[in-house]
């Protein structure tokens, strides 16, 4: 198979699993703080585990310098489910949103600006248009006031640009224990206003679903796909998961769909489908 088909399928079975974290969230019932403790930690357990029966160890670069670049990825990968926490809890969820659909640009310029890659021009379209299903998506939800949740949403999209595209300059170091210090950090910043103790049996087994099962292989997966694929477009099929998100809850718990989602959905899912074709027939020829 092809890497940049092996690329993409990683991808978006990575993003096919991250669309369920607003489902489960909702069933967990429980304050952020304790989701992000303990999914965090288990984050980090799962991964130790396996990693101790596969024979996964962590190894650094020599150099001092890029030794500092994968301690930036991991604090980005820990910090991005607390920034999502706070944007939302600070703004309106749909300036979250559409804030954090500017990731693909912050990956093709760092891709572009410390990695040189030449980011194609179907790239660079794909990532307009996709955006503009994501407005599509949550047209008339946007405010036009500036605020602090707005400023965490924005370091949200930086962070993932920037993590997806360090990890893309190491290919060979090693996934899994940068998720895994990732989780352990997680769940100390989030020690402080927790009370992991005080939850319901249904929390803790949706709780011990998001950590032991759907977050680390989703988190792999995505850090996986940059070997194959440049953070741009694992950057760009991150967008299905605000299309995914809304149509799991709705089956599951009988929320509706917006006749805007399902259009801008539409207009998404077409244009990562043809980004991908094109991809994959211009790597062919």
């Amino acid at each position: 198979m092809p890497d940049h088909a092996r690329g993409l399928l990683i991808a978006l079975g990575g993003v096919l699993l991250i669309s369920f974290d607003a489902l489960l969230v909702r069933l967990a019932a429980a304050p952020h703080w304790d989701i992000i403790f303990w999914r965090g930690w288990l984050i980090c357990l799962t991964l130790l585990a396996w990693m101790l029966l596969s024979g996964h160890r962590l190894r650094l670069p020599p150099a001092a310098g890029d030794r500092w670049l994968i301690l930036g990825a991991v604090l980005m990968l820990s910090g991005n489910t607390t920034l999502f926490v706070l944007s939302v809890s600070h703004t309106a969820a749909a300036n979250t949103v559409v804030i954090l659909a500017a990731s693909p640009f912050f990956a093709a310029l760092f891709s572009w600006l410390f990695l040189e890659e030449a980011v194609p021009l179907r790239t660079w379209v794909a990532i307009l248009v996709a955006v503009s299903g994501v407005l599509i998506v949550f047209g008339g939800g946007v405010g036009g006031a500036t605020s602090s949740g707005d400023f965490y949403a924005l370091l949200l999209a930086l962070f993932v640009g920037g993590q997806l595209t360090i990890l893309r300059r190491y290919p060979t170091i090693p996934r899994l224990p940068l998720i895994a210090i990732s989780g352990a950090v997680a769940g100390l910043m989030a020690l402080p206003f927790a009370t992991p103790l005080s939850l319901t049996p249904q929390t803790y087994l949706v709780v011990g679903v998001m950590g032991i099962a759907q977050m680390p292989l989703a988190m792999v997966m995505m850090a996986v796909a940059t070997r194959y694929l440049p953070s741009p477009e694992v950057s760009l099929c991150l967008l299905l998961e605000t299309v995914l998100g809304p149509i799991w809850v709705w089956w599951v718990l009988s929320e509706a769909v917006p006749s805007l989602t399902l259009i801008g959905g539409g207009l998404i899912l077409a244009t990562v489908a043809v980004h991908a074709w094109l991809a994959l027939r211009e790597e062919k020829t």
